[in-house]
């Protein structure tokens, strides 16, 4: 069981994370121009990273995610391209003079994304994993009120579960020239271990980046983050943590959930990570990596003041949404 924090310290991080919280999935719209960056990631090995002395590992292949025009279908001037779901995403591009909503539904599960109407390409997870697919593309009306302008349904079989959790997206954009990624490969150059790798992913975010408090105070519905800004800037919410952290790791070829949900015991809407690795060892003195499982990561607590046996066995954290 974890420690149990003091009161003091529990109203601490309940007060940090007030304004942490960012829109469900029903309210997540892009809020950067993706038509210059429609390709996400390399497919060149080791592109982007900085040369590094001393033993190596091979440099990892950092995956890409790309909007084929070549290959969408749609009407009413959607397009939506599903030659890649076997690699964890669909694309889609969209025009309207109205505003666009994305629906991907999985048996019960149902996501909603706002979708740029001027054609701009985004990316996003097949989290969801394989099984029957439902896309949709909806037209803003009345009020509240959308009218569906192109459907179409997908049997998906990953290549393997991680697939979606190794690419970039919309919700964790990089490619093979972000700075995060030069970063990360800096970082662990003399890492032989997933472990060492999370370790000085993880060490690196907790002594760097700080939580923005006026962001969070005045962040709009849609917002999505930069982790090359986040870098730059050394602030950032739970959002810009989640997303840095995934980035950096997927990079490295580390499968990375960024996860939105609840942290109790005051209920915020929060985001953090889970990462999977097939090696068991320790990131920090007391956070220990379980091999062949998914393994919590929240650098937005670690790195303003609450110890990693926070998180404890997750019984605190109640997930919602994945990407």
């Amino acid at each position: 069981m974890p420690r149990k924090r003091t009161s003091a310290a529990m109203l601490c991080i309940a007060m940090l994370l007030s304004g942490c919280g960012v829109p469900a999935a029903a309210s997540q719209t892009p809020s950067v121009d993706l038509k210059s960056v429609a390709v996400y990631g390399s497919s060149e090995p080791g592109s982007g990273q900085q040369a590094a002395s001393g033993p190596v590992s091979a440099p990892v292949k950092i995956l890409e995610a790309s909007f084929h025009s070549s290959e969408a279908e749609g009407a009413n001037g959607v397009l939506i391209d599903l030659s890649s779901t076997a690699d964890g995403y669909v694309a889609v591009s969209a025009v309207s003079e109205n505003r666009l909503k994305f629906q991907v539904r999985f048996g019960e599960e149902t996501y909603n994304y706002n979708l740029a109407s001027d054609g701009t390409a985004s990316i996003f997870p097949l989290s969801l994993g394989s099984g029957e697919y439902r896309f949709r593309v909806m037209e803003n009306v009345v009020e509240s009120k959308y009218a569906e302008l192109y459907a179409t349904s997908c049997s998906v079989t990953l290549r393997d579960e991680f697939q979606p959790f190794l690419r970039p997206s919309d919700y964790v954009p990089y490619s093979g020239s972000s700075r995060c990624v030069a970063k990360a490969a800096e970082l662990t150059a003399n890492c032989t271990t997933d472990s060492e790798k999370v370790a000085a992913v993880y060490t690196y975010i907790c002594d760097t980046v700080r939580y923005d408090h006026q962001k969070a105070s005045t962040v709009q519905s849609g917002y999505l983050p930069d982790p090359d800004e986040t870098m730059a800037t050394g602030l950032g919410i739970c959002f810009d943590y989640a997303a840095l952290a995934a980035a950096m790791l997927r990079s490295l070829g580390i499968p990375t959930r960024e996860i939105f949900g609840y942290v109790s015991p005051n209920d915020v809407y929060h985001a953090w990570n889970m990462f999977y690795s097939a090696e068991q060892g320790w990131v920090t003195v007391s956070f220990e990596m379980r091999a062949n499982d998914w393994n919590r990561m929240d650098a937005t607590f670690a790195a303003n003041g609450a110890d990693d046996t926070f998180i404890g066995d997750g019984g605190n954290y109640t997930d919602l949404y994945c990407y």
